[in-house]
This record gives structure tokens, C-alpha cells and sequence, in this order.
């Protein structure tokens, strides 16, 4: 035979291979699915099982659809297979809990090859056990509200904001996708790295696009893929990172103090409180410019989305944040009381976050066999809480499809609203791995929204829907044409 099909030989006997490949993972499923009671389910197609379903939901504007069809099916935990492995998928809020209290003991987190490379290897996302306690708990205190405000980040951050937005002209198309990931970074460089020159912010910016780009790519190094480009931007943010931390240390060594109160940025309170190695400090901040930046730029555009196709909403939270502006004479900074003087302006970042969340569901793996109610989930398998198909459920929120920031404002809702500890409202995930940084990503998109809605006026020049894969983003980058409001005002009088 191989005289006769000389060529053909070899992808005979790989076709041979892959066939008794597939046969045996198969009877591997049946036996799993024998020995241990995992919740019901379907094995869906061969080898990719529901993959193809599953992308086509998590892609669209609405990613629970396919979660939702399978919990019409097998209850709110139910098992599949996903991309070749057995997953347990979670529409169940005291089990999505129950998973992320048990972060580090029952269960890990899980991620993609390219995603691990590229934040890194000491990274607090991705990192497990001591190590990720330690980090966190670092990330924690440096985002603490009350040290952000003792060096002056209410101001700064207020800073950025103004500059970033006064470039804008009467008339001016814009993609606000696009404006707001620049006013994301540019907040992040300037309180992480404490860098403010716009053409260092310009480059950051771009390289940090490279980055996020390639956080979900096929990991193939090689030039024209998006995993190399992003792997060569990794290396410049890195150098980048290591220049500031040589240049903290010279101004240390001189005594000039030259630093304000701990340091350029976090990254110069990291050098001087922490003692972590280069190489980790490095990691630590590409962490939280990641995180820091996709949460809040992408919640920023979304509340402009959902606020433009809700007048009602749009105009209570103009007239709020109007009034701030007008006790103030027009010319300070906000402060942090007027701040806390945002109560619908909350309501509306709440509903955002509800409605259109970045963290839309987490991947675990079991560490140990798990028992959870009558089910015995094995050692390796995959665990999917899918928090967004909690925060869209009917049967917690009424009108659950429906942008309305007024729910928040029932006091039944109020224990609901607890986003630190209930089981019914998790943007920010829980646990072990909860957001360090999610008090400061919702004063940074309050603010956003004070200094956008009294600066501007805006028309939707074209039609836009909501995407979750591989990124949360709007389809056409939301279009817009500007108006000055100082202006509009100037010509109706």
C-alpha cells in the first residue's frame, strides 16, 4: 500500500490516528460522565461539542442566549463540552458564589496560552495560591480610595479628563470607542506610571493596543499575527516600566525629593513600600493597566450608548450633574463631596455594569473533585459561572433587557445592589480575585460622564450593537458628531 499511495501514506495514517483519537476521547467522556455525577448536559458535537454555539452567543449582543436555552433544558447548572474538555456552565448565583469564595481552595483560574504569556507570569490575574494572595492583597491597598485621594488622584484624574476632551471642535465626528479607551489610558499611564507628556501617553496608548489586541489570539510568534505584535508591545511597555523604575531610584538616591508623597505614580509607591523583584513589579503594573483600562473604558462608552437611547434617564442625570457644576461657579474641580453627591449618576454606572458588563463570565478549573448538591464535578474540569446570565435574568430583575437605572433606586433592591458581596450583582467578580481597583474605576467613570455631559451634546450618526468576543466593545465604535453645549446655549439667546 505504501508502493501504491506513496504521498497519500502519511495523512492516511494521521487521518487513522485522529480517528481512534476521537474514538477514545469519546469512550473518556462516557466513562467521566459514568463516574461522576455531573450536572445534565449534552455532549453536542464531535470534539468542538457546542464551541460553534457557544462562540455564536458570546459574540452577539446578547451572550447568556445560549446559556439560556440550556438552563430551559437541564436547570441552571448544566454540563457540555466546550473546545474538546467537559465545562460546567453556571446560570446559578449561589453556585457562581460558591465558586469564587472557593478561589485558591476548590477551584483555579483558567486561562488561554496567550493570555497567560502576555500579562505574565507574575501577574495578579493570572497567578495562583500565596502568591496571588500577596499580590492582591498589594493591589488592594494601593487602590485604596482613601490613599488615591491623599495623593491628589481626585485632581489628577479631573486633570486628564478636562485636557483630554477640550480637543474636540463644534461639529466633530468622532468614534467614541476610540476616545474613550484614550481617556482610560491616558488616567491609567498618569497614576500608575505617573507619565503626562502627550506624545509618551500617544505611544503608551498605541503599544497598550497592540497589547489588548493579542490577548486572545492564536499564540503563533511570528511576524503578521497578533499574538507577535502584541508580544513585541509587552517588551516595550516592559522597557518602558524599567526606565521609570531606574529613573524613581536615582531621584531616591539624590535625595532632591522630588517625589510627591510616595513616589511617580503607583509605580514609585510599588518601589519604595513593596519588596517585589523588577521582573514582578513589571508584571504587576501590565496587570492593572490591563484591567483598569478595559472595565473602565469600555463601561464609560457603554453608559453613553444606553444613556443616548434613554432620554429620560439622560436628562435626570444632565440636570444632577448640571447642579454640581453650577454650586461650583462653573470653574473648580469637583471634590469628593460632590462626589458622593452623584446618587442617580450611580444608578446609572450600576445599570451600565448590569446590563452591559465586561466581566460577562469567569473560567475556573477544579483543583479536586467537588461536591456541590447531588453532583460530583472531577479534578480538571472546567467551571463557567456565567455571571451575565444572572444580571439578564427575568426572574431577578424585572425588565431585565431594559436599561433602566431607576431599579437601583427600590429599596428591595438595595441588598441586591451590595456588588462586594451579593449573589445576584457580581461586575467586579468576588472572592479571592475581586477587583482591587473597582472603587476607582467607578469615580473615574462618574467623572467621565460629569465632564462629557456638561461639555458636549451629541447626535448618533450611525446605527451600533453590542459585541462580547473577543473583547466587550461597540460593533461601529459608536459614532457621533459633537456639539459644545457653551456654544449651543450662546445661540439659542
Amino acid at each position: 500500500m505504501r508502493e501504491i499511495f506513496p504521498g497519500l501514506w502519511p495523512w492516511m495514517l494521521a487521518m487513522l490516528l485522529f480517528i481512534v483519537f476521537l474514538t477514545n476521547l469519546s469512550r473518556k467522556k462516557k466513562v467521566e460522565k459514568r463516574k461522576y455525577r455531573l450536572p445534565p448536559g449534552r455532549t453536542g458535537w464531535p470534539l468542538v461539542g457546542d464551541s460553534f454555539n457557544w462562540y455564536n452567543a458570546v459574540a452577539s449582543s446578547h451572550p447568556p442566549r445560549f446559556v439560556e436555552e440550556q438552563v430551559k433544558r437541564f436547570g441552571k447548572i448544566f454540563s457540555c463540552s466546550l473546545f474538546g474538555k467537559w465545562a460546567v456552565v453556571s446560570a446559578d448565583p449561589s453556585f457562581n458564589r460558591f465558586v469564587m469564595q472557593n478561589e485558591g481552595k476548590l477551584f483555579q483560574s483558567s486561562y488561554p496560552k496567550s493570555f497567560r504569556d502576555l500579562v505574565g507570569k507574575n501577574g495578579v490575574i493570572t497567578v495562583q495560591g500565596d502568591q496571588q494572595r500577596k499580590l492582591h492583597a498589594i493591589a488592594s491597598n494601593m487602590m485604596r480610595l482613601d490613599k488615591l485621594i491623599k495623593f491628589h488622584f481626585l485632581e489628577d484624574i479631573q486633570m486628564v479628563m478636562i485636557q483630554t476632551l477640550a480637543n474636540f471642535h463644534n461639529n466633530q465626528h468622532i468614534s467614541l470607542q476610540d476616545v474613550c479607551r484614550k481617556v482610560a489610558i491616558n488616567q491609567m499611564v498618569n497614576q500608575l506610571l505617573g507619565v503626562t507628556s502627550d506624545s509618551e501617553v500617544n505611544e503608551m496608548a498605541q503599544l497598550f493596543s497592540d497589547f489588548v489586541d493579542g490577548c486572545l489570539s492564536i499564540p503563533i510568534n511570528l511576524p503578521g499575527f497578533a499574538y507577535h505584535t502584541a508580544m513585541t508591545a509587552r517588551e516595550k511597555i516592559i522597557g518602558k516600566i524599567n526606565n521609570i523604575i531606574e529613573m524613581h531610584r536615582q531621584i531616591q538616591l539624590q535625595g532632591t525629593g522630588a517625589t510627591q508623597e510616595g513616589g511617580i505614580g503607583v509605580l514609585g509607591r510599588l518601589v519604595e513600600e513593596e519588596s517585589l523583584p523588577d521582573e514582578a513589579v513589571a508584571d504587576f503594573i501590565i496587570n492593572l493597566l490591563f484591567a483598569g483600562n478595559e472595565t473602565t473604558a469600555k463601561t464609560m462608552l457603554f453608559a453613553v450608548y444606553f444613556l443616548t437611547h434613554c432620554p429620560k434617564a439622560m436628562k435626570q442625570l444632565m440636570d444632577e450633574q448640571d447642579g454640581l457644576r453650577s454650586n461650583s461657579n462653573g470653574e473648580e474641580l469637583l471634590t469628593w463631596q460632590d462626589y458622593k453627591a452623584m446618587p442617580f449618576t450611580q444608578c446609572v454606572i450600576d445599570e451600565t455594569l448590569r446590563l452591559g458588563g465586561i466581566a460577562i463570565w469567569l473560567i475556573r478549573e477544579a483543583k479536586e473533585d467537588v461536591n456541590y448538591q447531588d453532583y460530583i464535578i472531577p479534578k480538571g474540569c472546567f467551571i463557567v459561572p456565567f455571571l451575565s446570565a444572572v444580571h439578564l435574568d427575568e426572574n431577578v430583575y424585572e425588565g431585565a433587557l431594559t436599561f433602566n437605572p431607576w431599579r437601583w433606586m427600590d429599596p428591595q433592591n438595595e441588598e441586591k445592589r451590595n456588588w462586594r458581596s451579593s449573589p445576584f450583582y457580581a461586575p467586579f467578580g468576588g472572592g479571592a480575585r475581586f477587583c482591587p481597583g473597582a472603587e476607582l474605576a467607578r469615580l473615574q467613570i462618574a467623572l467621565f460622564l460629569h465632564y462629557f455631559v456638561t461639555t458636549y451634546r451629541w447626535t448618533q450618526l450611525k446605527e451600533d450593537q453590542l459585541s462580547f468576543f473577543p473583547t466587550a466593545r461597540l460593533v461601529n465604535g459608536f459614532q457621533i458628531r459633537l456639539t459644545k453645549r457653551h456654544d449651543e446655549m450662546q445661540e439659542l439667546t
